[in-house]
């Protein structure tokens, strides 16, 4: 046997054993999806053990609804948006890779220093602008102001986020604490965080918006 035939030969047994034993393909399109969430101390769980914030839950639930996504967990405690604008770049960067959706959750701690709803409302249009540069898909939460701030400043800052929503065409969650603000049960001893049970609520509520977003 000539080493040309030798060579033919062992190429077509190889593609016998392969055809024998064959390969399944991976459905176009199957990437787990990557989710970050940007925002302040509600999406950093503040207050609760890791497994019960609000980004492990929400992971916890996409999977459980059969899509096998990655949420991972941009939130620190006290942060503006002008904080949350600061450090979106160096957030983006440091996922490695370009995300599939960006949760922001931002302005709650700009309402509650009584910062003017025009500051809060540039730093976010800033981060919509960046995201829309990017071609990164996002899911805006708002925030509503609390009762004491007045009803000009209320109707102001609430305004804001389906504004914007509707200026960057992306999707819109009205308010993060929906089902939760003003039930004491469940929020934390300090007045302002969910508790476990409160993140659940809140989880089960944004889910199917944050389906959508992925979508």
């Amino acid at each position: 046997m000539t080493l040309y035939a030798a060579g033919r030969h062992a190429i077509r047994a190889l593609l016998c054993l392969l055809l024998a034993f064959p390969v399944a393909a991976s459905p176009v399109g199957t990437k787990a999806p990557l989710v970050w969430a940007l925002g302040d101390s509600l999406t950093a769980g503040y207050g609760l053990p890791p497994s019960q914030g609000f980004t492990v839950r929400l992971e916890q639930a996409l999977r459980k609804a059969g899509i096998a996504a990655t949420v991972r967990n941009g939130g620190i405690a006290g942060d503006t948006a002008a904080q949350g604008r600061a450090r979106l770049a160096w957030g983006l960067r440091g996922l490695g890779v370009k995300p599939d959706l960006v949760i922001v959750e931002l302005g709650a701690n700009d309402m509650l220093r009584g910062l003017p709803p025009a500051a809060t409302a540039h730093n976010l249009d800033l981060i919509l602008a960046e995201l829309q540069r990017r071609q990164i898909r996002v899911l805006v939460v708002g925030m509503k102001a609390a009762p004491n701030l007045g009803a000009e400043y209320r109707a102001q800052f609430d305004a804001l986020y389906p504004r914007l929503a509707r200026q960057y065409r992306t999707r819109f969650y009205p308010f993060f604490l929906d089902g939760v603000a003003g039930r004491a049960a469940l929020i934390q001893a300090d007045g302002k965080h969910p508790n476990a049970q409160g993140v659940d609520i809140i989880v089960g509520r944004m889910l199917p918006a944050v389906r959508a977003a992925l979508r």
